[in-house]
């Protein structure tokens, strides 16, 4: 999910990591063996006078399936699962309609979460910017994973 954000001007800088868990500090290991409740999240830093909330959210919706319940795409399990975590009420409300929004546009049910944002822990750093540093293997995930098939579905060509 990095890359889409690294894109939007006005964004400052992405971080992958974990949020919504019961420990401090997990790992990717604790985190995928369904050890922690926390699921994969990214932290997104951005200029307001550049871009807002909205813009942001629709780049979160036109790269996700907000369908799927048991994860994204061919990754499966609860860490999988997509979420919108708000900062501020407005934030709340913001993300609260654009869904809304998506499940009329799409005509079924959306089932991405809005939470209150909570601690968010950075991944390990063989997570940070992975379609840069193995854009190969990141391109042959997204292929062998369906995930631009499948967003190509859902969105159409222009996704953005």
């Amino acid at each position: 999910m990095e890359k889409p954000f690294d894109k939007v001007d006005g964004v400052v800088s992405t971080t992958s990591g974990y949020s919504g868990g019961k420990i401090e500090g997990p790992s990717y290991r604790q985190v995928a063996n369904h050890q922690t409740e926390h699921i994969e999240a990214i932290r997104i830093v951005y200029d307001p006078a550049k871009v807002d909330y909205e813009k942001l959210l629709g780049v979160f919706w036109r790269n996700i399936d907000p369908t799927q319940a048991d994860g994204q795409f061919c990754d499966r399990g609860h860490q999988y699962t997509s979420a919108v975590f708000y900062g501020t009420a407005s934030e709340k409300a913001q993300a609260e309609a654009s869904r809304e929004k998506i499940a009329a546009q799409l005509g079924e049910k959306v089932v991405t979460d809005i939470r209150p944002a909570s601690v968010f822990w950075e991944a390990e750093d063989y997570h940070q910017d992975f379609y840069r540093t193995n854009p190969q293997r990141y391109t042959s995930y997204r292929k062998g994973c369906g995930r631009d098939k499948r967003l190509e579905e859902l969105w159409g060509r222009s996704r953005r």
